[in-house]
Parts: C-alpha cells; structure tokens; sequence
C-alpha cells in the first residue's frame, strides 16, 4: 500500500512538472501591446538596412550602433539596453543581430530579447494628451506638466494646479486646432 501511495505521489509530481514545461512557454510569449518600443524599433531599424547587410551580424550591429547614434527619447534608451551606444553598461547586440540575419520577426526578435533583459520589454511611449476633449481639472499636475513640456514651454511660479491650468488655457491657442 505504502509503495501505491509512493507512486501515485511521484505521477502528480511529473504531471505538475510537465504542465509547467508545457506552459512556460506561453507566459514568456509577447501579448498584445507588449514590447512596444522595442517592437517599433526593431522593424525600424531592419527598414533600413539592405539585403546584403540583413545576412551579415557583424554589419548589422555596426549598422544599429549608426541608427542608435541618431536614436531619441525610448529608442535612445532601448539602444542604451542592448549596448548600442557608447555609455551602456551591456552589450546583447548578439541577440539582436542573429535573429535579424535569420529574418526573425521583430516579435519573436523582442521575445528572445525579454528573455535576457526584461527592462527592454518595460518600455512603453507616452501617451498623447489631447487638450481639446480632457477635463483639465481632472488631469493630474504630472501631465498638466507634460503638456507644457510638449509645447516646450514652462510655468514659471506655477504653485498650484490652478496655475498650471490657467498657463495652458492662455497657450491653447497657439497648440491646439480647433475645429469648426
């Protein structure tokens, strides 16, 4: 009876173990919206390049530290992640350049990328905040600050919320179309 209960114990155990094999590579595939960044990035880059540097890794890694020195804002950063720029304190752009030479979707590109450093897959862009159909009142000051900081404008002595609102009703105006 004791040797029963031994085996039926170690088939619950391998069932468990072989559920989880089945299924783990299901959580570490992308969702939708995922990897945002670096999903546009990457087929941007690919873009790019010719058919003759697509087949060689070497090329495309010298090729994405070139598109990395022109890259901004959360490509720059995305850059900074896989090493290519000066200052990044790793370098994956293995990981990069084998995929793309391989014609690997950017998706699965990204996919193999989380897998070494899940910040790549955190990055996410800013929402756009459209003036005209938000409450301003109900925005929070972070975002009242974004909005003038898109504008490249500031607030000097801005204290309160209500001053950061009266700012950006007197720069409308000039930001903002309205319709007719």
């Amino acid at each position: 009876m004791a040797d029963r209960n031994f085996l039926s114990g170690r088939l619950v155990l391998l069932g468990t173990i072989g559920l989880i094999l089945f299924l783990l590579p299901h959580s570490i595939a992308l969702k939708e919206g995922d990897c945002e960044v670096c999903v546009k990035t990457v087929n941007t880059f690919v873009d790019t390049l010719s058919d003759e540097a697509k087949k060689d890794t070497k090329r495309i890694e010298d090729e994405f530290r070139a598109f990395c020195k022109k890259a901004k804002n959360k490509e720059q950063r995305f850059c900074y992640y896989l090493g290519g720029v000066e200052d990044s304190a790793t370098g994956i752009l293995g990981e990069l350049s084998k995929p793309i030479s391989w014609s690997m979707p950017a998706e699965k590109v990204c996919e193999k990328l989380k897998k070494k450093d899940a910040q790549i897959c955190d990055l996410r862009y800013d929402k756009q905040i459209d003036v005209n159909a938000v409450d301003l009142k109900k925005l929070k000051v972070r975002d009242l600050k974004k909005i003038l900081s898109d504008w490249d404008e500031e607030c000097d002595g801005c204290l309160e919320k209500t001053d950061f609102i009266k700012r950006i009703e007197e720069l409308k105006h000039k930001y903002v179309k309205t319709e007719l």
